[in-house]
């Protein structure tokens, strides 16, 4: 998909306040590293995540997506009332209805004919988002929009520790399925897209691989809220070597929209899982990691606001600079993957 009309007008993410170390959660672990006898540092030396972070009690993720979008909308300059519609994009979700996105329009006080809902598309939700919102400026539907989300990643990681703990019957081979919950941290994000003002999205380019669908599981019990008890069951090593597959596919298709000629990118940004994730992706696609701007090892996996996040932080850190050449690239379990291609 081309686009002629669509800007990334601003980006920006928020950090939960309270950090906790991977060593930290293997102290919490202690009881199943005691009954399996695991070496302590497994968890940072297998991921490359030294640490992850979590909001305070009581945050709700509209709260956090609130935070990300008040600080998105003051650092674009604009008035609040030029945003036509919001899309809450988390995996994330204050309840299962009303939308949370009618959470996040009424604690911004925007109008009441702003245009939202909400979009659920695993760690892909922004990305998706955004290439709704690209479709409807495109088209002349709408003149800016935000996609938005707040992940509270804390009641899995909790819910997690929990349940190994108690689990007798846990082996080194079942915990493999557990994983992933233990990488995942908390943040927010906010993209506000307009049709000019900001940095041209030249493409968007996506695929899909729907028959994987089983290798990421979160429980249809559980939510992201205190006192809800998540459960996510997640097949890594496959979820891995399937979703790169599919990201190949996507990148060819991303390679042939792209404006660039057959150049490659300047910076990428990707969906922040973890350092072998990171390095199989790239030397599958044939790019160097030096292009790659990382993030897992401060947040962990931060779901739809990871992609997101490592954009803004490319940016606040001078990495990510006028001129360059941008991929944004993602892989959501399920397993989807899109990509966009953009002129900083």
């Amino acid at each position: 998909m081309k686009f002629q009309h669509v800007q990334l007008h601003t980006i920006a993410g928020v950090l939960p306040p309270n950090i906790v170390s991977s060593a930290q959660l293997e102290e919490r672990l202690s009881p199943l590293y005691q009954r399996l006898h695991l070496p302590e540092g497994r968890l940072e030396l297998m991921t490359g995540i030294v640490q992850r972070r979590f909001w305070q009690p009581g945050t709700m993720p509209s709260d956090a997506a609130v935070l990300a979008a008040r600080s998105a909308i003051a650092k674009s300059g604009l008035s609040a009332t030029r945003i036509q519609a919001v899309l809450y994009c988390g995996v994330s979700r204050d309840c299962v209805e009303p939308a949370t996105s009618t959470a996040v329009v009424r604690k911004l006080g925007l109008g009441t004919d702003t245009l939202n809902f909400d979009v659920s598309n695993a760690c892909l939700g922004i990305a998706s988002g955004m290439m709704i919102l690209a479709g409807m400026l495109e088209s002349g539907l709408i003149d800016c929009g935000m996609a938005v989300t707040g992940e509270n990643g804390g009641p899995l990681v909790d819910n997690t520790v929990l349940r190994l703990n108690a689990d007798q019957s846990m082996t080194r081979q079942s915990l493999k399925h557990e994983f992933a919950s233990l990488t995942i941290g908390s943040a927010a994000a906010a993209v506000i897209l307009t049709r000019e003002g900001g940095h041209p999205v030249h493409a968007i380019a996506s695929a899909s691989e729907c028959a994987n669908d089983a290798l990421c599981r979160g429980d249809a019990a559980g939510g992201m809220t205190d006192g809800s008890a998540p459960v996510m069951k997640t097949d890594s090593h496959e979820l891995m070597v399937q979703g790169i597959e599919v990201a190949a596919r996507m990148w060819r298709n991303l390679q042939a929209e792209a404006p660039w000629n057959g150049a490659l990118p300047e910076i990428v940004c990707g969906h922040q899982v973890g350092k072998i994730h990171r390095d199989l992706l790239f030397q599958h696609l044939g790019l160097s990691p030096e292009l790659d701007f990382p993030i897992f090892p401060e947040t962990g996996n931060c779901g739809s606001a990871s992609l997101p996040l490592a954009v803004s932080l490319a940016e606040e850190r001078g990495a990510l600079r006028p001129g360059m050449k941008l991929a944004m690239l993602g892989i959501g379990s399920g397993i989807n993957s899109l990509g966009l291609a953009i002129t900083w």
